[in-house]
């Protein structure tokens, strides 16, 4: 079966601030999953692709980059202003050649960003968990906690690639 695209996702927010530890346990457990999908995989399979998508590399070289939006996003609502534009041509993953790099150092990197963000979101005042601002693609308002709720299924729809991408070596 082949994959809806990230970009055709459909998002029902509204979530209570009582959600976020939950949403933080799930972006937490990110770098676990990615550890244990790529551990007996050889270094070769995990650069493999196919035309016009990324190896489990560059899945997870994009999941680094991205983190820096998220960080900015959260900046924007404590702010008070609208989310910012995702880059949806990943330019930046595209140009940063992620194949070249060992899979322990992208997910030691990927620990290393994803830890960092998760302590400042842990050091938020709960009461600005309802802050609210416009997602410019999905043109709908969220909040920081409907914030964490899409980083996490943005995380799991990669996942979900990297599995499909390694069921494939595994044939």
């Amino acid at each position: 079966m082949e994959l809806l695209k990230w970009a055709d996702f459909q998002f029902h927010f509204g979530f209570r601030k009582e959600y976020f530890p939950f949403f933080i346990e799930r972006l937490h457990a990110t770098a676990a999953r990615l550890e244990e999908m790529t551990v007996l995989i050889q270094e070769e399979m995990l650069e493999e692709k196919e035309p016009g998508h990324w190896s489990v590399k560059e899945n997870i070289g994009h999941l680094i980059d991205i983190e820096s939006l998220h960080e900015g996003r959260v900046e924007d609502l404590l702010q008070g202003y609208d989310l910012r534009a995702a880059d949806m041509q990943n330019k930046k993953t595209t140009e940063a050649h992620y194949n070249q790099f060992p899979i322990g150092e992208l997910l030691h990197h990927f620990r290393e960003v994803r830890g960092a963000y998760i302590q400042k979101l842990l050091s938020i005042d709960p009461d600005l968990l309802d802050k609210k601002g416009l997602h410019p693609r999905l043109q709908q308002q969220v909040s920081l906690v409907d914030l964490l709720y899409f980083v996490g299924e943005h995380d799991n729809y990669h996942l979900t690639v990297i599995a499909q991408l390694i069921a494939r070596y595994n044939k």
